[in-house]
């Protein structure tokens, strides 16, 4: 069968492409290259240029590639941009899937592996959310992944859909330099940007009840989470119809943001800098990790890599882009 990857020449999206075909699957990618990289597709792997908006063009490539089963990674992700640009996320985010899922049901596509986030949760007062934990999303974005959630619960309950909702929680690393994460949102590639321009790493608040007072958070390699997506889509294969399962991918592990930093600092060679201290970034909960014991059950799934090996090949790429 062959299964499309909707965002498959994207930071994590292209990670997903490769770790299906080693897994032995056939792949078709679809993005509309707002933020993906063509560059980024395999040789041998078609892309089909195209928007989840529009219909026509997911009928098409559902029909030409004979697609059986779809890994949904399109879409927009920036919490702060979903701040001031709601109906852009809306739009993207559950009109986009809505449109995907239209599109499915009309050509009898049963298998769905959706990527979904930790920020579902949004604050939650627990050592390790687990997938009972309530959700109540501080964001548009993660408002979209929670909507995105129901709309895949609904079309399972409706039309038989095989699927599986994988809860990221905070993503680094890389697979090889060339698809190394090259925006400056996420904590890793923010502080090389910092020490790129030379100035020194930030910490949003030092005062949360926590050991070092700075924020805790499960860090997960994309390596890990692109395993996880193959491992889904496997499991979906043989699975009865209505088949709907909700997982995080996590590693179950919490480390602090100063932690974080110390670490990064030493990867690169700047032990030296002494990490800036700012006030507290709204909505920024204390402590977010995953509690990862369903996805273990469910799909034999478990984190391999370490933080020093998020780090340092995400500075391998990050070099290789910033010479």
């Amino acid at each position: 069968m062959t299964w499309m990857v909707t965002g498959g020449a994207g930071y994590i999206g292209a990670h997903v492409v490769r770790a299906m075909r080693a897994g032995g699957l056939r792949v078709v990618v679809y993005d509309d290259l707002s933020t993906g990289n063509a560059g980024s597709v395999p040789d041998g792997v078609p892309l089909v240029t195209g928007s989840v908006l529009d219909r026509r063009a997911l009928d098409a490539a559902i029909r030409d590639h004979a697609v059986a089963g779809v890994v949904h990674v399109a879409g927009k992700k920036q919490v702060g941009e979903s701040v001031e640009r709601p109906l852009h996320y809306y739009r993207e985010n559950v009109t986009g899937l809505e449109t995907l899922l239209e599109s499915m049901v009309a050509a009898g596509v049963g298998r769905l592996v959706f990527s979904s986030s930790a920020a579902v949760y949004g604050m939650p007062d627990v050592d390790l959310v687990t997938e009972e934990t309530p959700c109540a999303p501080m964001s548009p974005y993660g408002e979209t992944k929670l909507i995105g959630e129901w709309l895949i619960h609904a079309t399972a309950r409706a039309h038989g859909l095989r699927c599986a909702s994988l809860r990221y929680f905070n993503v680094a690393g890389a697979a090889s330099p060339e698809l190394a994460d090259d925006g400056v949102s996420n904590l890793v590639p923010m502080v090389f940007e910092r020490l790129e321009t030379g100035g020194s790493p930030r910490i949003f608040g030092d005062d949360y009840a926590t050991p070092d007072g700075t924020c805790i958070r499960d860090y997960v390699h994309v390596e890990d989470i692109a395993s996880a997506h193959l491992a889904a889509a496997h499991r979906l294969e043989g699975a009865e119809p209505g088949t709907d399962l909700v997982l995080n991918i996590g590693r179950g592990e919490g480390s602090s943001v100063r932690e974080m930093v110390d670490r990064i600092l030493a990867v690169t060679g700047r032990g030296g800098v002494a990490p800036e201290v700012t006030a507290r970034r709204a909505g920024d909960p204390a402590r977010v990790v995953a509690g990862a014991q369903r996805i273990r059950a469910e799909l034999g799934w478990s984190a391999r890599y370490g933080i020093d090996e998020m780090i340092e090949s995400a500075w391998q790429g990050w070099r290789l882009r910033h010479p």
